[in-house]
This record gives structure tokens, sequence and C-alpha cells, in this order.
């Protein structure tokens, strides 16, 4: 088989992969509008409150699972890339604490600010400042993609300790109840909050195009040059464009973990790391996997609302250490 027909039946491979998770995605969309607390079958003639249940409360949140769960997906891939090492992700990292952070102070000291936009705004802005932070510290101190993570997870530890005690001394009960959010949380998205969503497509979709420039990335920065990578530019471009998935992602849901980890690295193992198919197929997966964790968050308790959070960490933390042992014993 020689080159041509290599890539020819490659694309028909992750075309075929790309096709079954987009019905799988439309598969457990119909579930999720049809499961819950009240569920009822698709054949059935609709009630008005059933109507109103899915096309006020479902529906907006359906929608929600799915951009968060593609912009983290994309956003752990090309961070993957950017920082050169494939456990790099937007939550373990700390560039979703990062955005946090951000939220928190807009609420304690600017609570006028506090809209929906205003809290996207600020989300972004702490997203890609902590992202610019970890990226300057790595240059530097010429650390190491390991290093260099490590000192993500740190940072990312002190963040969140900032944020446990800004709650601790809050004497408002909203910015308690806030904490919940933080933990990964979709109950509260209305059809006017996706305002974020249309501010986040434009982002998706052009990072979902970079596939070329990324598999270029891949090869180092003098390679890269050599075939017409403007290095610089293009590295700032895609921290830009990842912070402001990761500052949507986290103002439409809090932090949900893992999603970038798992999704990128799992297709890239099974299916090859060409970034051209990687991204749009890990944007499917992500939005896939999170409606499917958000349908767990929904229905796995009759009597509470599990965070979303915690879902996804329990699907992902044990990925994360398998992870972690193969790399190991890759080394011996």
């Amino acid at each position: 088989m020689d080159f041509i027909q290599l890539q020819s039946a490659k694309k028909k491979h992750w075309f075929r992969v790309l096709w079954t998770m987009v019905v799988l995605l439309i598969f457990f969309s119909g579930v999720y509008l049809m499961a819950g607390e009240v569920t009822f079958s698709p054949l059935q003639h609709l009630t008005l409150f059933e109507k109103q249940l899915i096309f006020e409360l479902r529906l907006p949140r359906l929608i929600a699972a799915c951009v968060i769960g593609a912009c983290l997906a994309v956003s752990g891939a090309v961070l993957q890339v950017l920082l050169g090492n494939s456990l790099a992700e937007p939550g373990i990292i700390g560039v979703s604490s990062g955005a946090s952070v951000a939220i928190v102070i807009i609420l304690f000291l600017f609570p006028v600010a506090a809209t929906s936009t205003g809290l996207m705004f600020g989300a972004v802005a702490g997203a890609l400042g902590f992202t610019l932070l970890l990226v300057s510290i790595g240059r530097v101190m010429r650390l190491t993609s390991t290093r260099l993570l490590l000192v993500g997870v740190a940072l990312g530890i002190l963040e969140q300790s900032v944020i446990t005690w800004a709650f601790y001394f809050s004497q408002e009960f909203s910015l308690r109840q806030l904490m919940y959010w933080l933990m990964g949380s979709l109950g509260g998205v209305e059809w006017s909050q996706h305002l974020l969503s249309l501010l986040a497509l434009p982002a998706l979709f052009w990072l979902i195009s970079r596939g070329i420039l990324l598999d270029r990335l891949m090869l180092g920065e003098s390679h890269a040059r050599q075939l017409g990578v403007n290095v610089s530019s293009t590295r700032w471009k895609l921290i830009i464009a990842v912070s402001v998935l990761v500052g949507v992602s986290v103002a439409l849901g809090g932090i949900i973990g893992f999603v970038g980890l798992v999704v990128p690295h799992l297709l890239r193992m099974a299916f090859g790391a060409d970034n051209r198919y990687l991204l749009p197929v890990s944007a499917i997966a992500g939005a896939l996997l999170l409606v499917c964790a958000d349908l767990i968050a929904r229905t796995a308790l009759s009597s509470a609302e599990l965070p979303l959070g915690v879902v996804t960490a329990t699907i992902g933390a044990p990925v994360f250490v398998w992870i972690l042992l193969r790399n190991y014993d890759s080394r011996e």
C-alpha cells in the first residue's frame, strides 16, 4: 500500500469514528431529554408541562453539556501539544482554577460586574493570565514538560485553597452556594446564558481548523519554522483561544475536570495523533462524555443531584493513574 492509499485509509477510518461518535451523541441526547425525575417516552403525546420541562430546563442544559464537553476536550488536546505533555489538561494544570479565582474576585470585590457576560470575561482573563504565567515560568526556568506539569498542578492547588478560604470567610449564603457550582454543575443553566456558548463557538471552530499547525508544532520549534510556521504568533493565538474556551466552560458549568485529559489521550492512543482528525473527533467525543456524565449526575440519586465534577473525576481519575503507570512502565 503506497502513501496516498495509506492516507486515504486513515482518513476513512477517522471519518467512521467521527460518525459513530455523532450517532452516539444524538442517541444519548435523546435519552438525556427523556430521562430524569420525570421520565417519559418519545412516542407518547407530551403535555404542556412536559414540553416546558424539555425546552426550558433540559434542552439548555443539554446544549451547555455539549458546548462545555467540546471546549474542554479540544482545549486539552491543544494544551498537550503546547506544553509537550500528554497529561496536560485545563483542570489538572490549574487553568480552570485560574478562571474560578477570577470569578470569585469579581463576586467579592466587584459584585456590580457579576453578570453572565462579566463573569465570562473575568473567567477568560483568569484562564489567560494563568496560562501565560505557566508558559512564562516554563520558558524562563527552562523546565521539562514533566516539571512544568507539576508546577501547574501545584499552582492549581494554591488557587483551590484561595477559593476555599474565600468561601469560608464569606457571610453570603449565595456565595457559599457557589461552592457547589465550582464543583461542576449545569443545574442553573438558562437560555440567556447561551450568549456565552455563542461567544465560544468561533474560538472552538478556529482551534479545530488548526490541526495542521499543531502537527507541525509537534515536530519541534525549529522544524515548524522550516515549514513556514510563525511559532511565536501561533502560540499566542492558541493560548488566547484555549483561554476563551476554558473561561466560557467555567463560567457556564464551574470546574469540570479530566474531560480534556481522557478524551484526546484515549483517542490518540486508539486512532493516532493526526490533529486534523483528532480535534473534531475530540469535540464530539467530549460532548458525548459530558452528556453521559451529566445524565448520571441527574439520575443516579433519586433525592439529590450529584456535582458533575464529581462524576467526571470518578471517570477520569482512574484513567489518569493508568496513564501515569503506563508512561512509567514504557520508560523502564
